[in-house]
C-alpha cells in the first residue's frame, strides 16, 4: 500500500500542501492567517490518513536529525548499560533518538564504527570509551569531526571537548583509609583493563598509599584481562600464591564477581578470610553473597548529565568548553571486614 503524503493530506483536507506542511511544523503561530477550523481538518486528514511526516526529509529542511550516536566500550557490562540508560532517558525526554554502539575492546572494529558513525547524519556524538588515544585513524576522524563542529561529549576527559567526568582517585584513598583501618596489610589488585592508562585513578593511589607506609609490593598486582573469567583466573593466581593477600580490589565489579567465585572454589570465605572492593557499582553488586563493598559513579546519572551538556552545545555551537565533574562514593557492604589473624 502507497504511504499517504502531505499532497494526499491536502486533497484529504480540501487544502493546500503548504498549509499543510505550515500546521505539521508548527509555523501557524499568528504569523501565517490559518484558522483553527482548517487547522482541525488538516488534523483529521491526518488521522484519517494515517499519515507520517518523512524523517529525512524534515531533517533536511530544519538542519537536525533529532538523532545523537553514542559509543561505549563493552555491552557485557552492566557499568556501561547504566551509562547508555541515562543518556537515552534524557534523549528521549527531549525529542532525540539514540544509534548505540559497542565496540567491544577492539580497536580496529572501533575505528569501524567512528567512521560509520562520522559519515552519518548525526546531530552530535557522546562517546564513553578511550579507543581514539590508541588510533591514528580514529585521531584524524576525530579532527575531521571537530573541524565540521559536530558537537561532541565524552565521558573521560581526553579529547579536549565538552566532558562529563568522574574520577575515582579521592574514593580509592577512602578504600585503602578503610582496608587499612582493618589492619589489611597485603593489599592485592586484579587490573584488568583494556589499555594501562584506562584504570590509572585506582592503580596510582593504590600503590602511593602502599609506599607511604612501605607495604607495596608489585608481585599483588595482577593484570589480565576485563571479563568475569579473567578476574576468576587472576585472582586464583594470587590466592594460591606463597603469600596470599588479606584483601583484594578489583577495579571494577564484573572483576569482583570473578574474584568472590576464586575465593569460594578454594575454600575461603568473604569477609572472614578474605575482603573485597569493587569499582562502578552494578545493579547485581547489592544482590551478591557478600553484598559487594565498591564504589560508585552513578553512571544513570553520568550519562543524563552527558546529554545535557551535550544538548546545550547542540543549541549554542559557541558557549565555551565544558567539563562537568562528579564525585565517586565509597559504599561499605558486607565483602570487607577485618583482616584474619595468622
Amino acid at each position: 500500500m502507497k504511504r499517504p503524503t502531505q499532497a494526499d493530506v491536502a486533497r484529504q483536507a480540501g487544502v493546500s500542501r503548504a498549509t499543510v506542511s505550515y500546521v505539521l511544523n508548527g509555523q501557524a503561530d499568528g504569523r501565517i492567517p490559518i484558522s483553527e477550523d482548517t487547522r482541525q481538518r488538516v488534523l483529521e486528514a491526518i488521522k484519517v490518513l494515517d499519515y507520517e511526516p518523512d524523517s529525512r526529509a524534515q531533517a533536511l529542511r530544519s538542519g537536525s536529525t533529532k538523532t545523537i550516536g553514542v559509543i561505549i566500550p563493552d555491552l557485557h557490562n552492566p557499568h556501561f548499560w547504566e551509562y547508555a540508560a541515562g543518556i537515552e532517558q534524557e534523549a528521549h525526554s527531549s525529542g532525540y533518538q539514540i544509534l548505540l554502539s559497542s565496540i567491544e575492546f577492539d580497536v580496529e572494529y572501533a575505528v569501524g564504527i567512528f567512521k560509520g558513525l562520522a559519515r552519518r547524519r548525526i546531530d552530535g556524538l557522546i562517546l564513553a570509551s578511550s579507543f581514539i588515544v590508541m588510533s591514528e585513524e580514529a585521531q584524524k576522524i576525530l579532527t575531521q569531526l571537530r573541524k565540521r563542529r559536530l558537537p561532541l561529549v565524552e565521558l573521560n576527559d581526553q579529547y579536549d571537548v565538552d566532558s562529563v567526568v568522574c574520577d575515582y582517585r579521592e574514593a580509592t584513598k577512602e578504600v585503602m583509609a578503610h582496608l587499612l583501618s582493618l589492619q589489611h596489610r597485603r593489599i592485592g589488585m586484579i587490573y584488568g583493563v583494556e589499555a594501562p592508562e584506562m584504570a590509572d585513578d585506582r592503580l596510582t593511589p593504590y600503590k602511593e598509599t602502599l609506599m607511604a607506609v612501605d607495604l607495596f609490593d608489585p608481585h599483588l598486582i595482577a593484570e589480565c584481562g576485563p571479563t568475569i573469567e579473567d578476574g576468576y583466573q587472576a585472582a586464583l593466581k594470587l590466592l594460591q600464591g606463597p603469600s596470599r593477600p588479606t584483601a583484594i580490589i578489583a577495579i571494577n565489579d564484573l572483576l569482583a564477581i570473578g574474584v568472590l567465585r576464586a575465593a569460594g572454589d578454594i575454600g575461603l570465605q568473604v569477609p572472614k578470610d578474605l575482603s573485597l572492593v569493587g569499582y562502578d557499582d552494578i545493579p547485581m553488586a547489592k544482590f551478591m553473597v557478600p553484598r559487594l563493598t565498591t564504589v560508585s559513579k552513578d553512571a544513570l546519572h553520568l550519562g543524563r548529565e552527558a546529554f545535557k551538556v551535550l544538548l546545550e552545545r547542540i543549541q549554542n555551537p559557541d558557549r565555551p568548553r565544558q567539563k562537568r565533574v562528579s564525585p565517586a562514593r565509597l559504599i561499605l557492604r558486607e565483602s570487607t571486614g577485618p583482616a584474619p589473624t595468622r
